[in-house]
């Protein structure tokens, strides 16, 4: 599914999680969110994925994310390579087989 917006900016996102760790009790999330102009779930996903980067949850840090998604296109990639190699093996075979 296609993204309707681009991703906020990192630095947005920071700021974002630290006005919510900021206003304890003072504010809700879905005040911050509103005023900020995200949706509640983002800005809670944020403070989510914040704190499992540092280390206070558990989860996929985002670093481990970037990582497996960097393994993934390579192992695509790889895949197309090892499909476009055994094709033109088979090829070769057959001009092979046809020559003699």
């Amino acid at each position: 599914m296609p993204r309707t917006r681009p991703p906020y900016p990192e630095q947005f996102r920071r700021e974002a999680v630290e006005l919510v760790r900021k206003a304890k009790g003072d504010r809700s999330v879905k005040e911050i969110a509103k005023d900020l102009g995200v949706t509640e779930q983002s800005l809670r996903n944020w403070v989510k994925q914040a704190d499992v980067d540092a280390g206070r949850a558990h989860g996929v840090s985002s670093e481990e994310k970037e990582e497996l998604r960097r393994l993934r296109r390579e192992n695509r990639i790889l895949r197309e390579e090892r499909e476009i190699l055994k094709k033109v093996s088979l090829a070769a075979r057959g001009a092979a087989a046809s020559a003699v």
